[in-house]
């Protein structure tokens, strides 16, 4: 092998590695069976979340996981693999993977990493289940403006009372 093409090799570990270290969570998954137009689905959905797929070769991957320090995910590297790096929405990336195993029983959760540690499938299917960050900012805003609201009820509710009792007086 020419020392330009081992340097190429050399350098994509090291990106991998960059991004295994600094992806809030990554899933690798086996994409094995999936249609053209399937992978290009599911990329778009990734891709509208802000969140990257990329095929990686498994012994690329097998050393960014090492010099990363996540030995464990290993096992994982094995036959077609593709990963999912979700660098912001730490939520986005498990949740739209574990949707799309739903209705595509082709794709298969084979393990990532979430939050600096390895985590199980049943961890990344629990993640997933999980209310994206969108949504758990609307549910807080709906509960901070709740007492507002009610208030506001309430004084429009008084404010009608009075108007009827000062019309059935006249």
């Amino acid at each position: 092998m020419s020392e330009k093409a081992v340097a190429v090799k050399a350098q994509k570990v090291e990106a991998v590695t960059e991004e295994l270290k600094n992806a809030s969570s990554v899933v690798i998954v086996n994409y094995r069976g999936l249609t053209v137009a399937e992978v290009t689905d599911l990329r778009k959905q990734l891709r509208d979340e802000g969140v990257k797929m990329e095929v990686i070769k498994n012994k690329v991957m097998d050393r960014a996981a090492t010099k990363a320090g996540f030995e464990e995910l290993k096992p994982t590297f094995a036959g077609p693999t593709a990963v999912v790096f979700s660098s912001e929405d730490p939520i986005a990336g498990p949740k739209i993977i574990h949707n799309f195993t739903k209705t595509n029983d082709q794709i298969k959760i084979k393990g990532g990493i979430i939050d600096g540690q390895v985590a199980s499938l049943d961890e990344i299917t629990a993640y997933a289940a999980l209310p994206s960050r969108e949504e758990l900012l609307s549910t807080l805003a709906n509960i901070l403006q709740a007492p507002v609201r009610n208030f506001a009820y309430g004084v429009k509710a008084i404010a009608d009372k009075k108007q009827s009792d000062d019309g059935d007086a006249a």
